[in-house]
């Protein structure tokens, strides 16, 4: 298995309200159209933050994550040299990101506590679920 994190940054022009809006009702639902991603996404959360009201943290001046849990590396590059990535979700990608300022981390996650063979939290449906 392996794990995609993406640190996400919006595109200049656009608020960070419509960068969520967009993510979750529209990109969301264009990735999970990725015939690939059926085969080889095992999990896709996206994250955005929330105002804290502790200063035990503080939120990096990003506009959320996306995190990818792939079969395999193989998998991975399938679902990302797709017909349907490059064609549908790609392009989208570039009317709500700033690539230039968005970072990718591709790595084996190492469980501390928890078992990534259970679920992962209850996420609420996607439109058109």
């Amino acid at each position: 298995m392996i794990k995609m994190t993406m640190f996400l940054k919006r595109r200049a022009g656009l608020s960070h309200e419509d960068f969520v809006t967009h993510h979750i009702e529209v990109h969301g639902p264009k990735f999970r159209s990725i015939p690939e991603a059926g085969a080889h996404c095992l999990c896709y959360i996206q994250t955005h933050p929330v105002e804290l009201e502790t200063d035990a943290a503080k939120n990096a001046d990003f506009d959320g994550t996306a995190e990818l849990w792939f079969d395999s590396e193989q998998g991975m590059e399938a679902v990302l040299t797709s017909e349907t990535y490059k064609k549908v979700v790609f392009p989208d990608e570039k009317t709500f990101l700033d690539h230039d300022n968005t970072l990718i981390l591709v790595g084996e996650q190492v469980n501390i506590i928890g078992d990534h063979r259970g679920t992962h939290p209850v996420r609420p449906a996607l439109p058109g679920e």
